[in-house]
C-alpha cells in the first residue's frame, strides 16, 4: 500500500446552527479544534475528527445528519460523555442512548447532539477478530452494520 493509500480516509460533515456552542459541547467530550474560520471547523478527539459546516435556523428535531464513529474503546468516550453532564435519555437534546450488545454482532451506543446530530459510537473489534467488514463476516453475517434511525 502505498503511503497516499495509507492516509486516504472520509470524514463526516455535520451541520452545526452555532459553531462556539458545538465546539464547547464537543471540547467537554475532549475534542480539540484542528481549524476553523467563519464556514468550517475541523474538531478531534485521537484518530476521531468531525468537521462542522454552520447552518442557522437548524431544528435538531428535524435532522437527518448521522455517521458512524469506531473506536477501540466504546466504554470509554461513552463514560467522557457522561462525565461532560450528557444525559443518558431516549428523547431530547443532547443525548447518549447506552452502549450494549447489538443484534448486529458489535456493542454500540448512540450520542444525539444538541444540533440532533446522531453518531453512532461503535465499539471496533481488534483486528483478526472476526472482520473489519461492517456489512458481513466470510458467512454474510451482519457484523457492524448500525440499527435504525432514533427519534428526536
Amino acid at each position: 500500500m502505498s503511503d497516499a493509500a495509507t492516509r486516504d480516509r472520509a470524514v463526516p460533515n455535520l451541520p452545526s446552527s452555532d459553531l462556539d456552542a458545538t465546539e464547547e459541547f464537543y471540547v467537554r467530550l475532549g475534542f480539540t479544534r484542528s481549524f476553523r474560520d467563519d464556514g468550517w471547523m475541523i474538531l478531534r478527539r485521537g484518530d476521531v475528527q468531525l468537521e462542522f459546516f454552520p447552518w442557522p435556523g437548524l431544528d435538531p428535531a428535524t435532522s437527518a445528519s448521522r455517521c458512524t464513529v469506531r473506536v477501540a474503546d466504546v466504554d470509554e468516550l461513552a463514560a467522557a460523555v457522561v462525565a461532560a453532564g450528557v444525559p443518558v435519555a431516549e428523547a431530547g437534546f443532547p443525548r447518549l442512548h447506552e452502549v450494549r450488545p447489538r443484534e448486529w454482532g458489535l456493542r454500540a451506543g448512540h450520542l444525539v447532539d444538541p444540533d440532533g446530530n446522531l453518531l453512532t459510537l461503535i465499539e471496533e473489534r481488534p483486528r483478526g477478530v472476526g472482520t473489519d467488514d461492517p456489512v458481513g463476516d466470510a458467512a454474510g453475517e451482519p457484523v457492524g452494520r448500525p440499527g435504525r434511525t432514533l427519534d428526536p
